[in-house]
């Protein structure tokens, strides 16, 4: 069997299963499959159905409508009002991607078109990456809503491509395309477009087909160096992004489609 076709479920996520393979399928693609609260939710609970269920080996992520993930979607953030909803938000988002990571089964994500912000975040806590020549990944965050990620996303993102790159993709607000993403190791590999779901999925069942618990240690054991290099406190950075004047342009610029004025305070 291939890869699934986009569900014809109506609800923005769904759930489908392919044999040992559970599939997570974002469904908004008229906003590039920006996350809202009930996907982030619907993701946690797909989680805990994978780790439920041993009939199913592996997971894989991805979009429809030609994108992965656009990030949170930002009309979400209209009703903030100050430095305290960004902490919360940010540990809610922790609280979602942490539980991704720590799925005891492999994790997949096949990346078409955009994966960024919170879409981005969800492809660094898989295991593996793959994605089409189309693809562009990113967290342009400098050029449109002047906030920050928290502090084990920040960690992700080191782990994956160094310091310095962390910081050309972070401060350039760059959205690198699927070579580049190859090379600084966001990606495992760049597969032609038509072939992407079923190349991911032929991988997901080589590894549904290894020793369940060599992979499940190993994943432990590489997540738990990781997270034994995140115990920082950041609370006071987020705070300052947030609680902003810049983050509330930024938001008010990005709902009403203009270039965000941004003055440092």
């Amino acid at each position: 069997m291939g890869a699934p076709p986009d569900s014809e479920q109506q609800a923005p996520l769904a759930f489908v299963r392919d044999g040992p393979v559970a599939w997570v399928v974002f469904q908004r693609p008229q906003a590039r499959n920006a996350l809202t609260w009930e996907m982030y939710e619907g993701l946690w609970e797909a989680c805990e159905q994978v780790d439920r269920d041993p009939e199913l080996k592996a997971l894989v992520l991805r979009g429809s409508g030609g994108h992965f993930a656009a990030g949170t979607d930002i009309h979400q953030f209209l009703e903030f009002s100050g430095a305290q909803d960004g902490i919360e938000y940010e540990r809610r988002l922790d609280r979602i991607v942490d539980r991704l990571e720590r799925v005891r089964k492999p994790t997949l994500a096949a990346i078409e078109g955009v994966a960024a912000g919170g879409g981005l975040a969800l492809a660094l806590a898989c295991d593996l990456r793959y994605c089409s020549p189309d693809a562009r990944l990113g967290v342009p965050i400098a050029r449109t809503l002047g906030n920050c990620l928290s502090a084990a996303n920040y960690a992700r993102l080191v782990d994956m491509v160094g310091p310095g790159r962390a910081k050309e993709l972070l401060m350039r607000a760059r959205l690198v395309g699927a070579e580049e993403a190859e090379r600084w190791g966001l990606v495992n590999g760049v597969v032609p477009a038509a072939e992407l779901y079923q190349r991911v999925r032929e991988v997901a069942v080589e590894l549904a087909s290894h020793a369940p618990i060599t992979l499940r240690v190993t994943k432990e054991a590489i997540r738990r160096v990781q997270e034994w290099r995140r115990q920082i406190q950041a609370d006071d950075l987020i705070a300052e992004a947030y609680g902003s004047e810049d983050f509330q342009e930024g938001v008010r610029a990005f709902v009403a489609r203009r270039p965000p004025t941004f003055r440092g305070r």
